[in-house]
């Protein structure tokens, strides 16, 4: 335990400041592919009833038409986010017809590129934006990579705990620096130790055969139509997945906001040669929103980001730059196929043990040798993860993964117990404790436990459709009452008017919509 982790947790500890930690904020996004009975792609457009893609806060699509993505509010009880997600899901299970929500991260067997359809958010400036930039997507990555899935968890410590930090530790920064300094410190050790996320969570160890689209690979075949990596924890966050050479040398330092924020801008603003080659436009239509390393800075991929609520036409770059960072968003996890929601009560309540841990830890500055083997371990324990006696290289030195494993979690058991005194009862404790059991049994993990379903004779695909109508009997069998049901509807006709409204108030012609979208974050620092 180091001394700032101990000094720290007796502080949050007192009976005058242990409530705090009961304001910390947890939402979920979580995407997921519609699909038909036969577990295809459905090409059918997003679903009217479900609102408008570009202005229902609850309910929208990734990046594809068929890629439904689902958002909480951001709510002091993970116990009340997890339960607003489950409504979302049976409001979209009365509206589905005879179509199901993909159970997995990796996508259902999937059509040619040319027939995925790419998300449309009607013909505002800023849902053509949306629609061009996803389009520039296909072209820089393929398809078939953005119809991967996965969850997204959002959190934030209430900002009275960071001042009270502050205060004690007599930092004389301003309390917007001192609070955005300690969300970076947090990201720094999220990627020292998300390899750990990998583990206990990862649930993509294999994917249907026609997803590498013919290219060269070495996985393996489990079947005619199922491919794998024998101890594999996610393949979705492998190279296999989010891969790009472009934002390749693209390495956002986490050492302090400043320089995470000019990475980004550079990237936006800095020319690549295969895309200035594909050019913007053709025949008059719009291809890319511009040829740069990333067109917007939501395209750099990455399994952890610091956040801030945008205020309507603020992109995300000048948020953080005027405001600092309000939260932080995990993107490193699988969707568990065998859960309905793809996520459970004791995941979310470790997660924010584990969170709450990379705050309070001590968090130097990562050089560069570190950096590259948190990237090393993180694919290791991807590709890897179940290996027995794979070694894993810490700042002092190789290490098993399970006594490091083992190490960590003792040191976020801390975290848990804080968090039980907080809140009453044995939750986090005991969610660490089921943790610390697929330490100690490979088998319990979730990526163990999916291959195990699929060595019975079932292939990737028949396994994954499996799961999904089972899903959709669980939220079939527990309809909406009439009230939420009204209360859904009346939500998603808002949503329709309100995309009416801004499409009707739209003056300026899109080419110079975009050059001003252009503009704004190269003059953000101005």
């Amino acid at each position: 335990m180091s001394e700032q982790l101990t000094s720290r947790m007796a502080l949050l500890g007192q009976p005058a400041n242990l409530s705090l930690l009961t304001q910390c904020l947890h939402g979920i996004e979580r995407e997921c592919l519609r699909v038909d009975s036969d577990g295809q792609l459905a090409l059918t457009p997003h679903p009217r009833a479900l609102g408008s893609a570009l202005t229902n806060a609850q309910i929208t699509t990734d990046y594809s038409e068929s890629l439904l993505e689902f958002i909480t509010p951001a709510l002091a009880d993970p116990a009340q986010t997890l339960e607003n997600l489950e409504l979302t899901h049976r409001f979209v299970y009365s509206k589905l017809a005879d179509e199901y929500l993909w159970s997995p991260s990796m996508p259902c067997a999937l059509p040619d590129e040319e027939q995925i359809p790419i998300a449309r958010y009607g013909d505002s400036n800023i849902g053509k934006l949306k629609y061009v930039y996803r389009n520039g997507l296909a072209l820089r990555y393929g398809k078939t990579m953005q119809c991967i899935a996965g969850i997204h968890y959002n959190f934030s410590l209430p900002d009275a705990l960071w001042k009270l930090l502050q205060a004690e530790e007599g930092d004389q920064q301003s309390a917007l620096d001192y609070q955005s300094a300690s969300y970076i410190a947090m990201i720094r050790n999220f990627r020292r130790y998300s390899w750990l996320l990998m583990y206990l969570f990862g649930a993509s160890p294999a994917l249907d055969v026609g997803f590498m689209r013919g290219r060269p690979h070495k996985l393996q075949m489990l079947d005619e139509n199922t491919l794998y990596l024998p101890y594999a924890t996610s393949l979705r966050m492998s190279d296999l997945g989010y891969q790009s050479s472009a934002q390749s040398e693209l390495t956002p330092c986490y050492n302090d906001l400043a320089s995470y924020i000019d990475s980004l801008r550079q990237a936006v603003g800095t020319p690549y040669p295969p895309y200035v080659e594909i050019g913007t436009r053709k025949d008059g239509e719009w291809l890319q929103l511009n040829s740069n390393i990333l067109q917007i800075e939501n395209e750099y991929y990455s399994s952890i980001r610091p956040k801030r609520v945008t205020d309507s036409g603020e992109r995300p770059i000048q948020a953080l730059n005027s405001r600092g960072v309000q939260y932080i968003e995990v993107r490193c996890l699988d969707i568990n196929p065998m859960l309905p929601l793809g996520i459970d009560l004791t995941e979310s309540r470790f997660l924010d043990a584990f969170l709450l841990f990379c705050a309070l830890q001590d968090s130097p500055q990562l050089e560069r040798g570190e950096c590259h083997a948190s990237t090393e371990n993180f694919l290791k324990v991807v590709k890897e993860g179940r290996r027995p006696n794979l070694h894993l290289q810490r700042i002092d030195g190789p290490i098993t993964l399970q006594a490091w494993a083992s190490e960590l979690l003792g040191k976020i058991q801390q975290s848990a117990e804080l968090l039980d005194r907080s809140h009453g009862g044995t939750a986090h404790v005991t969610a660490l404790q089921a943790q610390q059991a697929k330490v100690d049994d490979v088998s319990l993990t979730p990526s163990a436990q999916v291959l195990a379903q699929l060595q019975k004779g079932e292939s990737f695909t028949q396994f994954a459709l499996r799961q999904s109508k089972l899903h959709a009997e669980y939220f079939r069998s527990q309809p909406l009452s009439a009230e939420q049901l009204s209360e859904m509807e009346a939500s998603a006709t808002r949503s329709l008017e309100e995309q009416a409204a801004i499409e009707a108030q739209d003056e300026e012609d899109f080419d110079t919509f975009v050059a001003a979208y252009q503009a704004s974050i190269l003059a953000s620092d101005n």
